[in-house]
Protein backbone atom coordinates (compact mmCIF):
# COMPACT_ATOMS: atom_id res chain seq x y z
CA UNK A 1 0.00 0.00 0.00
CA UNK A 2 1.32 3.75 -0.51
CA UNK A 3 1.46 6.62 1.46
CA UNK A 4 -1.62 7.86 -0.10
CA UNK A 5 -3.83 4.90 -0.41
CA UNK A 6 -2.77 5.13 3.91
CA UNK A 7 -4.09 8.52 3.94
CA UNK A 8 -6.82 7.87 2.01
CA UNK A 9 -8.25 4.96 4.72
CA UNK A 10 -7.23 7.26 7.54
CA UNK A 11 -9.18 10.15 5.79
CA UNK A 12 -12.65 7.54 5.24
CA UNK A 13 -11.80 6.49 8.92
CA UNK A 14 -12.29 9.67 10.05
CA UNK A 15 -14.98 11.30 8.15
CA UNK A 16 -17.34 8.37 9.21
CA UNK A 17 -16.62 9.35 12.87
CA UNK A 18 -17.17 13.03 12.12
CA UNK A 19 -20.72 11.81 11.27
CA UNK A 20 -20.86 10.15 14.78
CA UNK A 21 -20.50 7.03 13.49
CA UNK A 22 -18.05 4.57 15.61
CA UNK A 23 -15.49 3.01 13.30
CA UNK A 24 -13.15 0.04 14.01
CA UNK A 25 -10.25 -1.67 11.53
CA UNK A 26 -10.44 -4.42 9.31
CA UNK A 27 -7.86 -6.62 7.49
CA UNK A 28 -5.94 -4.52 4.35
CA UNK A 29 -8.13 -5.10 1.38
CA UNK A 30 -10.82 -7.23 3.10
CA UNK A 31 -13.72 -7.21 5.48
CA UNK A 32 -12.73 -9.05 8.27
CA UNK A 33 -11.75 -7.25 11.49
CA UNK A 34 -8.03 -6.35 11.89
CA UNK A 35 -8.98 -6.73 16.15
CA UNK A 36 -8.06 -9.53 17.86
CA UNK A 37 -10.39 -12.47 18.15
CA UNK A 38 -11.73 -14.16 21.58
CA UNK A 39 -9.05 -16.84 21.40
CA UNK A 40 -6.11 -14.47 21.46
CA UNK A 41 -7.76 -11.56 23.84
CA UNK A 42 -5.05 -10.54 26.55
CA UNK A 43 -7.44 -9.91 29.01
CA UNK A 44 -6.34 -5.87 29.27
CA UNK A 45 -7.73 -3.28 28.86
CA UNK A 46 -10.95 -2.83 27.53
CA UNK A 47 -11.09 -6.25 27.51
CA UNK A 48 -9.72 -6.74 30.99
CA UNK A 49 -13.39 -7.81 32.31
CA UNK A 50 -14.45 -9.74 29.58
CA UNK A 51 -13.79 -10.30 25.96
CA UNK A 52 -14.99 -6.69 24.26
CA UNK A 53 -16.22 -7.83 20.65
CA UNK A 54 -15.14 -5.51 17.67
CA UNK A 55 -18.93 -3.52 17.86
CA UNK A 56 -18.12 -2.76 21.81
CA UNK A 57 -14.61 -1.65 20.72
CA UNK A 58 -15.54 1.02 17.79
CA UNK A 59 -14.92 4.40 18.65
CA UNK A 60 -15.71 8.01 17.07
CA UNK A 61 -12.38 9.44 18.97
CA UNK A 62 -10.09 10.73 16.35
CA UNK A 63 -6.59 10.09 18.52
CA UNK A 64 -7.47 6.69 18.61
CA UNK A 65 -8.23 6.47 15.32
CA UNK A 66 -5.26 8.21 14.31
CA UNK A 67 -3.11 6.21 16.31
CA UNK A 68 -4.77 2.70 15.07
CA UNK A 69 -4.33 3.48 11.00
CA UNK A 70 -1.03 5.07 11.76
CA UNK A 71 -0.01 0.95 12.12
CA UNK A 72 -1.37 0.12 8.40
CA UNK A 73 -3.61 1.10 6.10
CA UNK A 74 -6.56 -0.93 7.29
CA UNK A 75 -10.38 -0.96 6.01
CA UNK A 76 -12.86 0.80 7.91
CA UNK A 77 -15.70 -0.68 9.40
CA UNK A 78 -18.53 1.14 10.56
CA UNK A 79 -20.48 -0.77 13.60
CA UNK A 80 -24.19 -0.14 12.87
CA UNK A 81 -26.13 -0.23 16.21
CA UNK A 82 -23.31 2.05 17.99
CA UNK A 83 -23.69 4.13 14.99
CA UNK A 84 -27.48 4.55 15.33
CA UNK A 85 -27.64 3.06 11.54
CA UNK A 86 -29.42 0.23 9.71
CA UNK A 87 -28.24 -0.30 6.80
CA UNK A 88 -29.96 -2.47 4.50
CA UNK A 89 -27.16 -4.61 1.84
CA UNK A 90 -29.00 -5.36 -1.03
CA UNK A 91 -26.47 -8.26 -2.68
CA UNK A 92 -25.73 -9.55 -6.22
CA UNK A 93 -26.49 -12.91 -7.57
CA UNK A 94 -23.91 -15.38 -7.47
CA UNK A 95 -23.14 -18.19 -10.03
CA UNK A 96 -24.73 -21.05 -7.78
CA UNK A 97 -27.84 -19.11 -7.51
CA UNK A 98 -31.01 -20.74 -8.93
CA UNK A 99 -31.50 -19.25 -12.58
CA UNK A 100 -34.37 -16.23 -12.20
CA UNK A 101 -33.75 -15.39 -8.93
CA UNK A 102 -34.01 -11.75 -8.34
CA UNK A 103 -30.88 -9.69 -7.00
CA UNK A 104 -31.09 -7.61 -4.06
CA UNK A 105 -32.36 -3.99 -5.41
CA UNK A 106 -35.00 -5.79 -7.65
CA UNK A 107 -36.82 -7.37 -4.55
CA UNK A 108 -36.09 -4.04 -2.76
CA UNK A 109 -37.92 -2.72 -5.21
CA UNK A 110 -40.92 -5.40 -5.34
CA UNK A 111 -40.90 -4.30 -1.59
CA UNK A 112 -41.46 -0.72 -1.96
CA UNK A 113 -44.35 -0.92 -4.48
CA UNK A 114 -45.89 -3.54 -2.36
CA UNK A 115 -45.86 -1.08 0.58
CA UNK A 116 -47.10 1.78 -1.45
CA UNK A 117 -43.72 3.59 -1.16
CA UNK A 118 -40.82 5.15 -3.14
CA UNK A 119 -37.42 3.28 -3.33
CA UNK A 120 -36.44 5.73 -0.70
CA UNK A 121 -33.52 8.36 -1.18
CA UNK A 122 -31.12 7.59 1.39
CA UNK A 123 -27.22 7.89 1.69
CA UNK A 124 -25.92 5.01 -0.71
CA UNK A 125 -22.70 3.11 -1.23
CA UNK A 126 -21.36 0.47 -3.76
CA UNK A 127 -19.92 -2.36 -2.58
CA UNK A 128 -17.02 -4.30 -4.13
CA UNK A 129 -19.48 -7.00 -5.40
CA UNK A 130 -21.63 -4.67 -7.20
CA UNK A 131 -24.26 -4.56 -4.52
CA UNK A 132 -25.53 -1.47 -2.71
CA UNK A 133 -25.83 -0.46 1.12
CA UNK A 134 -28.72 1.80 1.72
CA UNK A 135 -28.02 3.58 5.42
CA UNK A 136 -31.08 4.40 7.37
CA UNK A 137 -31.66 5.69 11.22
CA UNK A 138 -33.97 3.93 13.31
CA UNK A 139 -36.49 5.92 15.33
CA UNK A 140 -34.43 6.54 18.67
CA UNK A 141 -34.49 4.16 21.68
CA UNK A 142 -34.92 1.20 19.05
CA UNK A 143 -32.54 -1.59 19.37
CA UNK A 144 -33.42 -3.82 15.90
CA UNK A 145 -30.87 -6.66 15.26
CA UNK A 146 -29.31 -7.09 12.17
CA UNK A 147 -30.99 -9.87 9.62
CA UNK A 148 -29.99 -12.19 7.04
CA UNK A 149 -32.98 -12.79 4.74
CA UNK A 150 -35.72 -11.64 6.57
CA UNK A 151 -36.89 -9.04 4.37
CA UNK A 152 -36.19 -11.36 0.93
CA UNK A 153 -33.54 -13.38 -0.77
CA UNK A 154 -30.08 -11.30 -0.86
CA UNK A 155 -31.40 -8.00 1.47
CA UNK A 156 -29.86 -8.39 4.78
CA UNK A 157 -29.39 -5.68 7.17
CA UNK A 158 -26.68 -4.60 9.94
CA UNK A 159 -27.85 -3.16 13.02
CA UNK A 160 -26.82 -4.16 16.14
CA UNK A 161 -24.11 -6.95 16.04
CA UNK A 162 -23.66 -5.95 12.59
CA UNK A 163 -21.09 -3.73 10.63
CA UNK A 164 -20.75 -2.43 7.16
CA UNK A 165 -17.61 -1.50 5.33
CA UNK A 166 -17.68 2.10 4.98
CA UNK A 167 -16.39 3.48 1.38
CA UNK A 168 -12.94 4.19 0.60
CA UNK A 169 -12.36 0.57 1.78
CA UNK A 170 -10.81 -1.91 -0.93
CA UNK A 171 -12.04 -5.46 -0.90
CA UNK A 172 -10.15 -7.62 -3.51
CA UNK A 173 -9.05 -4.44 -5.43
CA UNK A 174 -12.46 -2.97 -5.85
CA UNK A 175 -13.19 0.01 -3.51
CA UNK A 176 -16.64 0.36 -1.87
CA UNK A 177 -18.09 4.19 -3.31
CA UNK A 178 -20.55 6.93 -2.55
CA UNK A 179 -23.48 6.33 -5.06
CA UNK A 180 -25.72 8.69 -3.68
CA UNK A 181 -24.67 11.13 -0.72
CA UNK A 182 -27.70 12.31 0.46
CA UNK A 183 -28.68 12.45 3.83
CA UNK A 184 -29.22 9.15 6.04
CA UNK A 185 -32.99 8.99 5.59
CA UNK A 186 -35.35 7.81 8.92
CA UNK A 187 -36.13 4.30 8.03
CA UNK A 188 -39.53 4.03 6.89
CA UNK A 189 -42.25 2.61 8.91
CA UNK A 190 -42.92 -0.03 7.15
CA UNK A 191 -39.55 -1.31 7.22
CA UNK A 192 -39.39 -1.03 10.85
CA UNK A 193 -42.80 -3.02 11.16
CA UNK A 194 -41.12 -5.88 9.15
CA UNK A 195 -37.83 -5.95 10.75
CA UNK A 196 -38.93 -5.11 14.52
CA UNK A 197 -39.07 -8.79 16.61
CA UNK A 198 -42.02 -10.46 17.37
CA UNK A 199 -42.56 -9.59 21.23
CA UNK A 200 -42.19 -12.90 23.43
CA UNK A 201 -44.70 -13.62 26.16
CA UNK A 202 -43.31 -12.96 29.03
CA UNK A 203 -42.67 -15.91 31.37
CA UNK A 204 -41.13 -16.50 35.02
CA UNK A 205 -37.69 -17.33 34.18
CA UNK A 206 -37.27 -21.47 35.33
CA UNK A 207 -33.63 -22.48 35.95
CA UNK A 208 -32.89 -26.40 37.09
CA UNK A 209 -29.56 -26.41 37.74
CA UNK A 210 -28.27 -29.87 38.16
CA UNK A 211 -26.48 -31.22 41.45
CA UNK A 212 -23.40 -33.66 41.05
CA UNK A 213 -22.89 -34.41 44.25
CA UNK A 214 -19.79 -32.23 45.28
CA UNK A 215 -21.22 -29.81 47.72
CA UNK A 216 -19.16 -26.87 47.16
CA UNK A 217 -19.35 -27.27 43.80
CA UNK A 218 -23.11 -27.61 43.80
CA UNK A 219 -23.48 -24.35 46.09
CA UNK A 220 -21.10 -22.74 43.94
CA UNK A 221 -22.91 -23.30 40.35
CA UNK A 222 -26.45 -22.93 41.87
CA UNK A 223 -25.10 -19.19 43.58
CA UNK A 224 -23.10 -18.45 39.81
CA UNK A 225 -25.98 -19.27 37.76
CA UNK A 226 -28.66 -16.97 39.76
CA UNK A 227 -26.64 -14.35 39.67
CA UNK A 228 -26.08 -14.41 35.78
CA UNK A 229 -29.88 -15.35 35.40
CA UNK A 230 -30.77 -11.72 37.29
CA UNK A 231 -27.88 -9.24 35.52
CA UNK A 232 -29.49 -6.53 33.89
CA UNK A 233 -28.64 -5.52 30.36
CA UNK A 234 -25.12 -3.70 29.92
CA UNK A 235 -23.66 -6.02 32.84
CA UNK A 236 -24.79 -9.40 31.42
CA UNK A 237 -22.17 -10.53 29.45
CA UNK A 238 -19.27 -9.13 32.17
CA UNK A 239 -21.58 -11.25 34.77
CA UNK A 240 -21.62 -14.56 32.83
CA UNK A 241 -17.43 -14.34 32.21
CA UNK A 242 -16.90 -13.51 36.13
CA UNK A 243 -19.01 -16.47 37.08
CA UNK A 244 -17.43 -18.58 34.65
CA UNK A 245 -14.37 -18.09 36.10
CA UNK A 246 -15.69 -18.57 39.34
CA UNK A 247 -16.76 -22.31 38.34
CA UNK A 248 -14.03 -23.21 36.17
CA UNK A 249 -11.66 -24.18 39.21
CA UNK A 250 -14.04 -26.81 40.13
CA UNK A 251 -13.67 -27.94 36.54
CA UNK A 252 -10.19 -28.25 36.73
CA UNK A 253 -9.90 -29.92 40.23
CA UNK A 254 -12.84 -32.55 39.28
CA UNK A 255 -15.45 -31.45 40.93
CA UNK A 256 -17.96 -30.89 38.46
CA UNK A 257 -17.88 -31.84 34.87
CA UNK A 258 -17.56 -28.97 32.16
CA UNK A 259 -20.90 -30.09 30.37
CA UNK A 260 -22.61 -29.61 33.31
CA UNK A 261 -21.37 -25.95 34.07
CA UNK A 262 -21.50 -25.09 30.51
CA UNK A 263 -25.47 -26.16 30.27
CA UNK A 264 -26.26 -24.58 33.90
CA UNK A 265 -25.04 -21.30 32.46
CA UNK A 266 -26.05 -21.60 28.82
CA UNK A 267 -29.51 -21.91 30.02
CA UNK A 268 -28.58 -18.78 32.35
CA UNK A 269 -27.08 -16.47 30.01
CA UNK A 270 -30.11 -17.22 27.71
CA UNK A 271 -32.92 -16.31 30.04
CA UNK A 272 -30.87 -13.28 30.75
CA UNK A 273 -31.47 -11.95 27.23
CA UNK A 274 -27.91 -12.67 25.93
CA UNK A 275 -28.01 -14.27 22.35
CA UNK A 276 -27.18 -18.11 22.32
CA UNK A 277 -24.09 -17.61 20.12
CA UNK A 278 -22.54 -14.71 22.76
CA UNK A 279 -23.27 -17.51 25.82
CA UNK A 280 -21.23 -19.83 24.32
CA UNK A 281 -18.47 -17.98 23.00
CA UNK A 282 -17.97 -16.16 26.45
CA UNK A 283 -18.50 -19.48 28.57
CA UNK A 284 -15.74 -21.10 26.44
CA UNK A 285 -13.25 -18.44 26.60
CA UNK A 286 -14.01 -18.00 30.36
CA UNK A 287 -13.51 -22.11 31.41
CA UNK A 288 -10.39 -22.42 28.96
CA UNK A 289 -8.84 -19.41 31.24
CA UNK A 290 -9.70 -20.36 34.81
CA UNK A 291 -8.86 -24.21 34.02
CA UNK A 292 -5.48 -23.10 32.03
CA UNK A 293 -4.73 -21.09 35.35
CA UNK A 294 -6.54 -22.38 38.50
CA UNK A 295 -4.39 -23.16 41.35
CA UNK A 296 -4.26 -26.73 42.78
CA UNK A 297 -6.71 -27.20 45.34
CA UNK A 298 -4.58 -27.19 48.01
CA UNK A 299 -3.12 -23.51 47.67
CA UNK A 300 -6.64 -22.02 46.94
Amino acid sequence: MTPDRNTTLLTAALDAAARGWAVFPLRVDDKRPALHGEERCPRTGACFTAHQVPEQRATTDPARIRQAWAARPYNVAVATGPSGLLVVDLDMLKPADPKGTPDGATSFAALCERAGEPVPTTYRVRTASGGQHLYFTPPTGTRLPSSKGKLAQKIDTRAWGGYVVAPGSTVHGTTYQVLDPAPVAPLPAWLLHALTPAERPSQPVRLVVPKYGNRPADVALERETAAVAAAQEGGREAQLFKSARSMGRFVGWGDIPRHVVEQAFQSAGESAGLPAAQCRSTLRSALNWSIRNCRPRETA
